[in-house]
């Protein structure tokens, strides 16, 4: 258990920008608790659930291996620190955010957490791009919600009903 608290921990103190590409570090890389293609599912499941993807995932992940004492210990370890930064920043962005040079740093941060989350998508999709028909809907939902701006409540139940088709004849 101290090692699960300990792992989700260093997800939360890490990830300043996002928690995704940290989690996927931590998780499938350093610990290796989760395949690279468990890991998008979990995150698959994660994303239609309530709440923020990471934290569902924290505690699917405890409950897995420890019942509900595992899913709230991942869950504390992953929201600890964060829960004091951010009040602490909040505290201190309040006072300075008309500062050039922080408004400059914060949106330099922004960008950085926009390249690991891009470089994290590359690592989910690869599982799933090694068959035509994975890579086709990938591109497909890159397309429509990210180019053509489709929304999100149409390009998901069409990528699920193509997935699951894709599934049933073997394609996926």
């Amino acid at each position: 258990m101290w090692e699960l608290y300990w792992g989700f921990l260093s997800i939360g103190a890490r990830s300043f920008g996002g928690v995704l590409p940290w989690a996927h570090r931590v998780l499938v890389e350093e610990r290796r608790w989760l395949a690279p293609g468990d890991f998008a599912e979990v995150l698959a499941l994660c994303q239609f659930l309530p709440g923020p993807n990471i934290g569902n995932l924290s505690v699917l992940v405890g409950r897995r291996w420890f019942g509900l004492a595992g899913a709230i210990t991942a869950f504390l370890g992953l929201m600890a620190l964060p829960f004091f930064w951010v009040l602490g920043l909040a505290y201190l962005y309040a006072d300075f955010s008309t500062v050039p040079a922080v408004r400059a740093l914060v949106t330099g941060v922004g960008i950085a957490g926009a390249g690991l989350f891009i470089g994290t998508a590359c690592k989910l999709g690869r599982p799933m791009a090694t068959k035509p028909a994975g890579l086709a809907i990938i591109a497909g939902c890159f397309l429509a919600a990210g180019l053509a701006r489709v929304s999100i409540l149409i390009v998901l139940p069409a990528a699920i009903a193509l997935a699951w088709f894709a599934a049933r004849r073997r394609l996926v």
